[in-house]
């Protein structure tokens, strides 16, 4: 076991950038007019509500690490005003392009509307929407909006968002919703790098692993010896040898390269949440970070989950959630007995943490909790568990060596086009759904964590229909080379998928690889299902672990182009992602 680790304690120099940081971000916008909406402190972004928006996106310096960088603004703000909308209504929002002659970050821009149901014109994505909004020129978003909750808004153009380019949505729904609260709160996490995401790309195409430095010693091999025994030691790590990777690489890119935000600042800023003690206050967490999914509790308190990506679930009492990139999870906790609680969320890898304050008054904090120890992939966490007690782990590089796995007994099938595949590096022999799994490092870590078998969607099936078509994906990739794909065809050389208008079919994800992959579908909902078969919750991002196969239903309702592409920015760049066409 690796021993955890300590946030360090903050140098005055970058707690004073914290701060700096925090109240360039002050007097964004607009007011929502109702008492239960909360800001916090100057940190927390603008609220912008009504059914008008004039938004402008350009370039604003900022400062978060001790360097001064462009960023991509909304209306000046990192990260953008929140938008409060009410369903029902029409919005109408003009999205300007200000960005100036000669940016790094390129001349064209967009805004998609994450997880938002609305015509395909409207959707937001350069090529298959629309044809992005040029340098000086503007477009006119409007639609209905036809649902409630809590949603984020980011670019899709040259990486926008991960230099700053997203924000927070909440809609007032038309019915009362089945819960009361007195504050409510974005709480919106993010990932920051002076990099230009350009050179970012650039840098993780020549070195993949340049942020992986907790590679596996020989003190960690006689570790695993003294518990495991020197023959499983040495057959695990022959089969992640001939695999040619390692079982410490959980993030492509994590906290050596990453400063972690909470609404727009640092843990130095203190981002802060106000309450009185009796009060219930709703946080509504969204995950609008470029490559990180962030593991959240807030120590001394139960957060009760009551909803997931805006849907209402059956309320779940938990200690720990696990939120991928793209997704949304609305909490409720009651902060009692004490005048501050830290809102700390720590990164998949361990590498880093942002944290914020619940508190009865501004100026106050709690502690932070240690970093917990290092998660290790496992071969069963690969889906590789088959053999792995005798120490024989057959055609764990099978995809490269041309075995084919899939005529053994048990085994799962994998498309022709992966065989031999130079952007192939490896195939799942044992997927499981794992719905139960709270994930790599959060099992039996002494707390309660929320996994998707805890999540029921409030109501039951808002659908109804029986799938009547399958349609099976695989999520593949090939580290050394950082090249992601389905079914081992980029973007750039697969055909559209298309679906029948009107249908209900089934969509089956299985991942090929060793990376935790978030799934979006643009346009449409995605209704996961049990492993019976049944319908569970409904989803806008699917989070896709190493090693699982899980499937969700989906009801072709919405007519046009639409993106599906896994959330990690920098896979969706280098090829996965496929283009959904629904047709009559």
């Amino acid at each position: 076991m690796n021993a955890p680790q300590v946030p360090p304690s903050p140098s005055r120099r970058r707690f004073v950038q914290g701060l700096a940081a925090a109240g360039a971000l002050a007097g964004v916008g607009g007011a929502w007019p109702r008492n239960a909406w909360a800001m916090g402190t100057a940190a927390q972004p603008g609220v912008l509500a009504g059914t008008r928006f004039d938004l402008a996106i350009g370039e604003t310096p900022v400062d978060f690490t001790g360097r001064v960088v462009p960023a991509i603004t909304v209306n000046g703000s990192l990260p953008a005003p929140v938008l409060r909308w009410r369903e029902g209504d029409t919005v109408e929002l003009r999205v300007a392009n200000a960005l100036p002659s000669g940016s790094v970050h390129g001349d064209t821009t967009s805004i998609h509307w994450h997880g938002i149901v609305l015509p395909a014109a409207m959707d937001g994505v350069p090529g298959l929407s629309f044809d992005g909004i040029r340098r000086g020129e503007a477009y006119l978003y409007r639609f209905q909006v036809r649902q409630g909750g809590t949603y984020w808004y980011h670019g899709h153009s040259a990486m926008q968002e991960q230099a700053g380019l997203y924000g927070a949505l909440v809609i007032d729904p038309l019915a009362p919703e089945p819960f009361r609260y007195d504050r409510d709160y974005v709480v919106l996490l993010s990932d920051w790098t002076d990099m230009a995401p350009a050179r970012l790309l650039a840098r993780l195409k020549k070195m993949p692993s340049h942020d992986n430095l907790y590679q596996r010693t020989l003190g960690d091999f006689v570790q695993d010896a003294r518990r495991g025994g020197w023959r499983a030691a040495l057959a695990d790590r022959g089969a992640w040898g001939r695999m040619r990777m390692t079982p410490t690489d959980l993030s492509d890119v994590n906290g050596n390269t990453y400063t972690f935000l909470m609404n727009g600042t640092t843990s130095l800023g203190n981002w802060t949440a106000l309450f009185r003690t009796g009060e219930k206050v709703r946080l509504r967490f969204v995950n609008g970070s470029a490559m990180t999914h962030f593991d959240v509790r807030i120590p001394g308190l139960k957060m009760t989950v009551v909803a997931a990506d805006g849907q209402y679930v059956h309320p779940v009492s938990v200690d720990e959630f696990r939120i991928a990139a793209a997704e949304t999870f609305d909490v409720i906790v009651e902060p009692a007995g004490q005048d501050a609680f830290t809102i700390f969320a720590q990164d998949i890898g361990r590498t880093g943490w942002i944290s914020g304050t619940l508190a009865v008054r501004e100026g106050l904090r709690a502690p932070v909790p240690a970093l917990d120890a290092r998660p290790i992939l496992t071969m069963a966490d690969m889906g590789h568990d088959h053999g792995a007690s005798s120490g024989s782990m057959p055609g764990m590089d099978h995809a490269a060596m041309g075995h084919d796995m899939s005529a053994m007994p048990g085994m799962q099938a994998h498309p022709a086009s992966e065989s031999g595949n130079p952007l192939v590096d490896m195939q799942t022999m044992m997927p499981k759904p794992r719905l139960e799994d709270p994930g790599i490092g959060l099992r039996d870590n002494g707390r309660v964590v929320l996994n998707y078998a805890m999540l029921r969607t409030l109501g039951g099936d808002p659908d109804g229909g029986d799938p009547t078509r399958e349609v099976e994906l695989h999520l593949t990739g090939h580290m050394e080379r950082f090249s992601w794909s389905f079914d081992g065809k980029r973007f750039a050389d697969a055909d559209p998928l298309r679906f029948n208008y009107g249908e209900r079919l089934r969509i089956v994800l299985v991942n090929d690889t060793m990376m935790t992959h978030p799934i979006h579908l643009h346009g449409m909902w995605s209704d996961l299902e049990d492993e019976a078969g049944g319908f569970h919750v409904r989803k806008h991002t699917i989070d896709m672990p190493p090693g699982t196969r899980r499937s969700y239903r989906v009801r072709a309702d919405a007519p046009g182009r639409w993106a599906y592409h896994c959330h990690l920015l920098y896979h969706m760049e280098t090829g996965m992602m496929r283009e959904v066409r629904v047709e009559a």
